[in-house]
């Protein structure tokens, strides 16, 4: 178990995403101690996760390492880990990285555990069609989008259909679906126009699928229709009220709002469409009787707090209060409301009123110049939309290389029409279904006794090695003939 107390209040801080890492950047000044435990040893700023999966941002640029970002804050630590346990009664949690458990005890508890991708109950669609919830999924995708491309030229050069693997399907026509499959379009039609011989990129087909009958329903139906209009220009196929009702490996099948059923030949698919909250809220909702709503979020205190634990308090994605939506600015938000009001607590100050969420805005990048947003009444598309998205996703990126190196990255792309990150390998592209198929990583590390027997082992093998060498210098063996 984790040091449970070294005299000062022991708060708990459960992911490394916005909520997470504002939370405790929060708490720098307060007397406490910081732990957080994380899945990933980076803070991932996922709205800009499209970009690396199309070649215009590095993973690095994205993800800052987390211990980086928090160097400086002496009252925080940072533990890697899954965790799979809460104990409500007990105030610890349980966390594990490679078969190895640790448990930690808190004082507070922050949840900030986020969300997955949701394939509304046809998980194995996931093998098909990778979502856009972490960097793994990014770089599997700019492996599965480049590769087809690489795989057409091979298929062209031997006079074989190339259909199937010239078209892309975007499944989902939110925010990340419609900046996705505008940039795959950008970058077919501008990018690699010259790259090939046997195919012509401009040709491919980039088809965006949802099974709602307008493109990004939380902006409106009138900036909905200019941004289906503004997909349509650079050659993005939208097809609404279709709905993905089967998948494989070479394409999947659509049911239109009349009742036909169609095929569609793909073999580089990206899902797009649907969360669903982390598996913790489960946990929370089973000791705390706080109920769950159809997308596993689960109810809070107009506080952020879980009913009956006040010292437990949820944010982000995973909490289901006051129609509040799944972006970025709720978690933020969030964390700093509960950040002040741990600290309020510990000086005996009055509790803050009720936690309300400030809508700064919707924006979405169609392509260059072409973006959408919706700022409380102002409804704006075009390039004045463009500017806006950059420098609000320049401001809010963590760590100032970060914003240097992404701001020449979007230089290159939007200037000049090339990519500077369009390096694949199929281990990228395979190595998930790999892991999932020897179920997961920790097959592949011995458990401490094993190791430590196994190093014994290899201990004596080299010391025997050793010895042979030094014999064999020391007698003038070296490059000697010996008779058989």
């Amino acid at each position: 178990m984790a040091s449970e107390n070294n005299g000062k209040h022991q708060v708990v801080v459960v992911g490394s995403g916005f909520g997470g890492l504002f939370s405790t950047k929060s708490l720098k000044r307060s007397d406490v101690e910081v732990t957080m435990v994380a899945k990933t040893t980076h803070h991932l700023f996922q709205p800009l996760l499209y970009q690396v999966a199309t070649g215009i941002l590095s993973q690095g640029e994205i993800a800052p390492p987390t211990r980086e970002v928090l160097a400086g804050q002496k009252n925080a630590q940072v533990l890697l880990g899954t965790v799979t346990d809460v104990d409500l009664e007990a105030r610890t949690v349980r966390h594990h990285v490679l078969g190895r458990e640790t448990v930690t005890h808190y004082d507070t508890l922050i949840v900030a555990a986020g969300a997955s991708q949701s394939y509304f109950g046809n998980d194995h669609f996931a093998e098909f069609a990778p979502g856009m919830k972490s960097i793994d999924d990014a770089l599997e995708l700019r492996g599965r989008i480049f590769g087809a491309f690489e795989m057409a030229e091979n298929a062209a050069a031997r006079g074989e259909p190339t259909d199937h693997l010239m078209t892309f399907v975007v499944v989902g026509a939110g925010p990340t679906g419609v900046e996705m499959a505008g940039q795959i379009a950008e970058m077919a039609h501008k990018t690699l126009r010259k790259d090939f011989r046997s195919i012509d990129t401009r040709k491919a087909r980039i088809i965006l699928l949802d099974a709602a009958p307008q493109v990004l329903p939380p902006f409106g139906a009138k900036l909905g229709a200019k941004a289906k209009r503004e997909l349509e220009k650079i050659g993005v196929e939208v097809q609404l009220g279709a709905m993905v009702v089967a998948m494989d490996e070479r394409g999947l099948e659509v049911k239109d709002k009349d009742g036909t059923t169609r095929r569609i030949d793909s073999v580089a698919k990206v899902w797009a469409a649907g969360v669903q909250a982390n598996p913790l809220s489960k946990t929370l909702s089973e000791q705390s009787g706080a109920p769950l709503d159809r997308a596993g979020r689960i109810s809070v205190n107009p506080d952020l707090t879980l009913p009956g634990y006040p010292e437990v308090f949820v944010l982000g994605d995973m909490i289901s209060l006051d129609n509040l939506p799944g972006v970025a600015q709720v978690a933020i938000q969030g964390a700093k409301y509960a950040a002040k009001e741990i600290d309020n607590r510990l000086k005996n100050k009055a509790p803050q009123p009720p936690f309300k969420y400030f809508d700064k805005g919707s924006m979405a990048i169609i392509s260059k110049f072409r973006a959408v947003a919706s700022v409380g009444k102002l409804k704006l598309n075009g390039s004045l939309a463009w500017l806006m998205w950059l420098a609000v996703h320049l401001i809010y990126l963590t760590g100032f290389k970060n914003r240097i190196s992404a701001l020449l990255s979007w230089a290159i792309t939007f200037i000049g029409n090339d990519r500077s990150e369009r390096t694949v390998t199929e281990q990228q592209i395979f190595a998930r279904l790999a892991l999932e198929k020897i179920e997961g990583t920790t097959r592949l590390v011995s458990a401490p006794g094993e190791f430590d027997a196994a190093m014994e082992a290899k201990r004596a093998e080299l010391e025997e090695k050793a010895a042979e060498e030094t014999r064999l210098t020391d007698q003038g063996k070296r490059g000697v003939h010996v008779d058989a």
